[in-house]
């Protein structure tokens, strides 16, 4: 993403998808403070830029983050952490490349190269509760209660959420509701649906308000607001 300097404040809306990402400040003056990683939203967030910005930015899937980040992504929730001091002088040599890369598609060759070695040596496998889990709640979109997800692991909620908490950061049901926002939203822009009745009941609320607050939660703006009405 580009941002030039305009005389109002741009801002970028980020809403929760499941996935974590590396982001690189490709004006950065530094490569030690050009990367990092970011983990799981929760909640939108707004960023406002006062000034140009040039992003680039790598979004992996969360049940396969750990064999490429070496740490569970639990590790990432509280702040950004800097790719340095996840992966070492290997991951700031990284950096430089790809801060001296020429063009868009010489940083997607370098990044490319490297995010498919590191799978290649990884020793660390992701945890196979947590990547069936999550396979199930692609499949069902999100509209599975965490009784039944452990039920079809053949686990206890407990455990499920234990494992969860230590790997992911999340709680299983949090991490349904955020597949389910996800699932919802491409609904909605393919414009699939007869009402937003019908939608909501369609992924499970039978209560109108929550889900319209569980939407405004998720994206930050009331569902009735993208509506080509509102």
């Amino acid at each position: 993403m580009d941002f030039q300097p305009v005389s109002e404040h741009q801002s970028h809306r980020i809403i929760p998808d499941g996935c974590v990402d590396i982001v690189v400040n490709l004006l950065s003056p530094s490569s030690r403070k050009a990367a990092y990683v970011v983990g799981l939203a929760t909640r939108s967030e707004i960023l406002h830029f006062s000034e140009a910005r040039s992003i680039f930015g790598i979004r992996i899937y969360s049940e396969s983050a750990r064999a490429i980040l070496k740490f569970p992504l639990s590790a990432f929730m509280e702040h950004p952490v800097f790719l340095e001091e996840v992966w070492g002088l290997e991951g700031l040599y990284w950096v430089e490349e790809i801060l001296n890369a020429k063009t868009t598609s010489d940083i997607i060759e370098i990044v490319e190269h490297k995010l498919c070695q590191k799978l290649t040596d990884s020793d660390m496998p992701t945890p196979s509760l947590v990547y069936q889990s999550m396979q199930l709640m692609y499949v069902y979109k999100g509209n599975l209660s965490v009784t039944n997800l452990a039920d079809k692991v053949h686990f206890s909620e407990r455990h499920l959420r234990r494992v969860f908490d230590r790997e992911i950061g999340l709680s299983p049901k949090e991490m349904l509701g955020i597949v389910r926002f996800q699932s919802i939203l491409q609904e909605f822009y393919r414009g699939g649906y007869s009402s937003l009745t019908d939608l909501a009941l369609k992924y499970g609320y039978n209560d109108q308000s929550h889900f319209a607050n569980t939407f405004t939660r998720y994206y930050g703006l009331p569902l009735k607001r993208l509506t080509k009405k509102g």
